[in-house]
């Protein structure tokens, strides 16, 4: 956190930048008001921060590497899910929002090193793993190949086009992708896969005894990614998970993210495998 003494004051950020991804998905790129802030803000790969809209409410939102990789800045992917999103579709360049943050843990970038690195998500589950590829990407020669597989249901429902294309022509780098097998948008044009991220394991030409699983999507994707891998040849412990729960405070206080012993806010989100393995076989946990 910016002030670990002061973790319940939202600080002031400008919008620099807003940018419409989808009819209800959009970016919004920050800085922080106060120049201090703005020097010292860092995070690391899958933390969150709270994002508090004045008047309205806050909500927890994972974090995205700066697209143009400035220091300073930083960008939220957000998806209209309630009162508080709905009313921050409205906001604009030059408008303000409050930052609480980084919370939580983080993708195992150190214990990644020397491995081949896959890339699993469904959804807007590819928004906390951007900065993880950005790091692997800008490291690369401290890691082995890198695979990212991404699912949407459609083929309307893809965002970050442009950065998966810069990712698929990177050394050592594949990106695929798959829609499910109803896409209701199937314009014959789809070059990728339809139905399950899975289907591409057997394609991945990675080396599984040494590779390191970073997932999140839908928990029933994330627990069949897990699964597979680790049949694959994946160690259970080089399988990470990101959970997703109502967070509140976001310093393991109020409860409303607790799952099992679990405070998802603070223990969490991002998980080895083992360590939630049986809370995520419980269906409606």
């Amino acid at each position: 956190m910016l002030y670990t003494n002061d973790a319940y004051t939202p600080h002031e950020a400008e919008i620099v930048e807003f940018i419409k991804d989808h009819h209800d998905i959009f970016t919004i790129r920050l800085k922080f008001t106060d120049p201090e802030l703005d020097s010292k803000y860092s995070f690391r790969p899958g933390q969150f921060n709270m994002i508090y809209f004045y008047g309205v409410g806050e909500v927890a939102i994972s974090i995205v590497n700066d697209r143009d990789h400035q220091k300073g800045r930083f960008e939220h992917t957000i998806q209209v899910v309630g009162r508080v999103t709905k009313g921050m579709m409205k906001l604009q360049t030059g408008d303000k929002v409050g930052v609480r943050g980084p919370f939580g843990t983080s993708w195992p970038m150190a214990e990644a090193k020397g491995k081949d690195v896959v890339i699993v998500t469904g959804g807007l589950g590819n928004a906390p793993l951007v900065a993880a590829t950005e790091e692997v990407l800008q490291n690369r020669n401290q890691y082995g190949k890198l695979r990212v597989i991404h699912g949407i249901k459609s083929q309307d429902w893809l965002i970050y086009q442009d950065m998966y294309e810069r990712w698929h022509n990177s050394p050592d780098t594949k990106v695929m992708m798959a829609t499910s097998a109803e896409d209701p948008v199937d314009n014959g044009k789809w070059e990728w896969k339809k139905g399950f991220v899975t289907a591409y394991i057997p394609e991945l030409d990675i080396d599984f005894a040494n590779s390191v699983v970073m997932t999140v999507g839908p928990e029933p994707m994330m627990l069949a990614v897990a699964k597979e891998f680790i049949k694959a040849g994946a160690k259970p412990d080089n399988v990470f998970v990101s959970l997703e729960r109502s967070m509140k405070c976001a310093i393991g206080h109020c409860g409303h993210c607790q799952l099992g012993s679990q405070f998802i806010c603070k223990d969490g989100a991002v998980y080895p495998y083992p360590a939630c393995e049986k809370l995520l076989a419980v269906k409606g946990l």
